[in-house]
């Protein structure tokens, strides 16, 4: 029976290591708490306005048609979505600005 004998100059499984330990973890969340915000305000938005307005219109605006007033409420869900859209892409074009900004700095 023939073993496999380490020779000391000769690192073991557990002596390899691909990172150096004095090397710090990255421990920032991925997402910013501003994007988070953002996304928790819009989900909230999409949960009372739509069902918030079908109320509030069913009985003093449309006098019982449930039907226009569950058309508004569809009309609004989808503004609360688009508004969402439009945000989250300007977000996105400020932070593109912001790092070519940062880039012809650099470039200096």
């Amino acid at each position: 029976m023939a073993t496999r004998r380490i020779i000391s100059s000769e690192k073991t499984i557990l002596e390899k290591d691909d990172h150096p330990p004095e090397e710090k973890s990255n421990i920032s969340p991925a997402v910013p708490k501003h994007v988070i915000f953002k996304l928790l305000g819009f989900t909230l938005a999409m949960i009372v306005v739509p069902i918030g307005s079908y109320f509030l219109t069913v009985d003093t605006v449309f006098k019982g048609n449930s039907s226009y007033a569950g058309a508004l409420a569809a009309l609004l869900a989808n503004v609360v979505l688009i508004a969402y859209v439009v945000v989250a892409m300007n977000e996105d074009e400020s932070e593109r600005k912001g790092a070519s900004k940062m880039e012809s700095r650099k470039d200096r």
